[in-house]
């Protein structure tokens, strides 16, 4: 298993509840192949440029090891998902 680091920006009209449980969701997928090491929920910045004509979002940090088939899943569930605005997935060289 390698380690990653995922951050991922949720829509700002989302309510504080609906960000902790798409956090869960999205953890609980990590957890099925790997581990979770850190989530940090970053809370609501202005972002560098508009996305889809919003111009704030709420931050999300987590790291984790897993496997590629856990990343995969993951990455394409974030992207199916209308909460998240934007997904990166990196793998941590440290």
């Amino acid at each position: 298993m390698r380690k990653y680091e995922v951050m991922y920006i949720i829509r700002p009209d989302v309510e504080q509840e609906a960000v902790q449980a798409l956090v869960e969701k999205f953890n609980s997928i990590i957890s099925n192949g790997g581990e979770v090491i850190k989530s940090d929920i970053l809370g609501k910045r202005r972002l560098a440029y508009e996305i889809n004509k919003l111009r704030e979002g709420q931050y999300v940090l987590t790291q984790f090891s897993a496997t590629a088939e856990v990343v995969n899943e993951l990455d394409r569930v974030m992207k199916i998902a209308d909460e998240v605005i934007r997904v990166l997935i990196v793998r941590d060289v440290a």
